[in-house]
């Protein structure tokens, strides 16, 4: 067996972990995919494509006619659309994946966060009584908080809310992690904030909010991640690696 052709479904900065550990073994073919989601994505180490597939069987349709032989879904933890396309993919066609999931985050003592399943639900959390809110879930989810226009919204995205939302009282934060507590702890001191919606993504990057609440006791709405698909699960990147070479042992991969 040669190089084997690997599809990377990306946008995540373990994606970019992943591709850079890869192209650097230079013993496979590696594509990377990314939404299109972000204006202005990273630079990647290896070639990229931009924009969907157009559904789970076109997905499949993608990976048969590009002879690919590993399908690895390194997408955010919150993107079950297209986690749950690349799982059907991967068994339609017979192909072998892998999901790289980093750890969710873990309730500590300090901690005053409320465990619910949606933004919507979070929204609805808040309560009737306005209060000061940093809506840190990214700009496609902002558009949730016209049901409760009593509050005041600090909403950050990496990208701006288009359209914005129908909101009085909101203002916008424009902005890509990695973030620090001592930044985090100034924001929302500046802004007031005594609640935060959040999404339990996981890693280091966003996980200076999680703490600068805790110090400042500040309440956190947590909306919790959707069931794990079928398909493998693995960590880290370095457990991807090592899942790829018992796929494909050194000495397959050199065509020995």
């Amino acid at each position: 067996m040669g190089r084997p052709r690997i599809l990377i479904l990306g946008g995540t900065g373990e994606a970019r972990l992943l591709a850079k550990a890869l192209a650097m073994r230079g013993n496979g073919d590696v594509l990377l995919s990314l939404a299109g989601r972000t204006e202005k994505p990273a630079a990647q180490p290896v070639p990229v494509r931009i924009g969907g597939f157009g559904g789970a069987a076109a997905l499949a349709d993608f990976l048969t006619a590009g002879g690919y032989d590993l399908l690895i879904d390194a997408t955010h933890p919150f993107a079950e659309r297209i986690s749950a396309n690349a799982a059907f993919a991967a068994e339609t066609t017979g192909i072998a994946a892998i999901a790289l999931r980093r750890p969710e985050w873990q309730r500590l003592p300090g901690d005053r966060w409320q465990e619910v399943r949606s933004i919507p639900a979070a929204i609805e959390a808040l309560g009737p009584a306005p209060r000061r809110i940093l809506l840190a879930t990214g700009r496609q989810g902002a558009h949730h908080a016209e049901a409760a226009p009593q509050h005041f919204y600090l909403i950050r995205s990496v990208d701006p809310v288009e359209p914005p939302p129908a909101l009085a009282n909101v203002d916008y934060v424009i902005d890509r992690g990695p973030f620090t507590l001592e930044g985090e702890y100034a924001l929302l001191k500046r802004h007031r904030i005594d609640a935060i919606i959040a999404k339990n993504s996981g890693g280091a990057a966003t996980y200076a909010k999680i703490e600068a609440a805790r110090l400042l006791g500040i309440e956190v709405m947590m909306v919790a991640r959707a069931p794990a698909s079928a398909v493998k699960t693995v960590e880290t990147v370095e457990a991807t690696l090592a899942a790829i070479d018992h796929l494909f042992p050194p000495a397959m991969k050199r065509g020995v």
